[in-house]
């Protein structure tokens, strides 16, 4: 998988896990360094649900960052029981790892996850959002509360929606990550296929769609995908825990439902560089969030 890539005496590989409370923006900060939209975002806290690998390839350094989903104690079923498990789990597996927080809400949530991080690999602590802190004079106070917490082996700040200071955040990464060639092409972004990711992008739209409790209690199952020369023909199911959660993803007259499909079907066109084709349906499979073979046959 490596002919694209010379091995260049000082090329570096290496595992980048992205770690942190809820909605700290990791998935954002993903998708600016890598310059597409990969992970799905909203505003909601665990939007992202799957470990999800991110390739950055450069000349000299293959980057490969997990993003991870937001470590909470809040909501604990079978499903958020899993998805703390795959961040305690990725943090024992990669080269370095990077602390996300933002610099105006330090709270007891970033403390669980800081007290996740591996005292044996660098950890770099990354300040989002730091563009809302004016004078970057403003971020030393917090930086230095965190800094008696915990070792860290370096602080950067940055704004991953403004693609502020990514270069700085790459640099200080690469001087951590192992000699070694390059694991994928050039041109791989991620290890996953267009499946999930058209699963994602239906989901995320639920997420930013809806009200604050129904994206939690709801997931997508892809039942078909074809792709017939420039068409991908894409069927996917909503699942959603109670019946009573139905006619709320459909909305009046269908109109919920147009919208969450239109809205991700222009999303993976642009992904899949194709047209595409999306039927969607709503079902209910009561319980699925705490079962822990249904969340197994879901791929969690």
């Amino acid at each position: 998988m490596t002919d694209h890539i010379p091995a260049a005496d000082d090329f570096r590989c290496g595992t980048v896990a992205i770690v942190g409370r809820p909605n700290v923006g990791k998935s954002t900060l993903l998708n600016h360094i890598l310059g597409m939209k990969l992970a799905i975002t909203s505003r909601k806290a665990q939007t992202t649900r799957h470990r999800l690998l991110g390739i950055h390839t450069t000349d000299d350094t293959q980057f490969l960052f997990v993003d991870t989903p937001g470590f909470q104690q809040k909501h604990i079923n079978a499903l958020n029981k899993t998805l703390n498990k795959t961040v305690t789990q990725v943090l024992t597996e990669v080269d370095v790892v990077l602390f996300v927080i933002e610099p105006m809400k330090l709270g007891e949530a970033d403390e669980l996850v800081l007290k996740l991080l591996p005292k044996n690999k660098p950890v770099l602590l990354v300040v989002n959002k730091a563009d809302l802190m004016g004078d970057k004079g403003n971020l030393l106070p917090l930086i230095q509360d965190f800094d008696l917490l915990f070792e860290f082996a370096g602080i950067i700040p940055v704004s991953a929606k403004k693609s502020l200071y990514l270069d700085e955040l790459l640099s200080a990464i690469r001087a951590h990550l192992p000699q070694q060639p390059a694991m994928y092409a050039e041109d791989e972004l991620t290890d996953k296929n267009e499946r999930f990711l058209a699963a994602e992008l239906v989901r995320e739209k639920i997420f930013r769609l809806l009200g604050d409790e129904v994206p939690y209690s709801v997931t997508v199952e892809i039942e078909k995908f074809e792709t017939v020369k420039n068409l991908r023909r894409i069927f996917a199911a909503i699942i959603v825990d109670k019946d009573s959660q139905k006619p709320m993803i459909i909305g009046k007259g269908g109109e919920k439902l147009k919208q969450i499909s239109t809205e991700a079907r222009q999303d993976m066109e642009k992904l899949f560089g194709s047209k595409v084709y999306l039927e969607t349906w709503v079902k209910v499979k009561g319980g699925w969030a705490d079962d822990a073979r249904a969340l197994k046959s879901l791929g969690f």
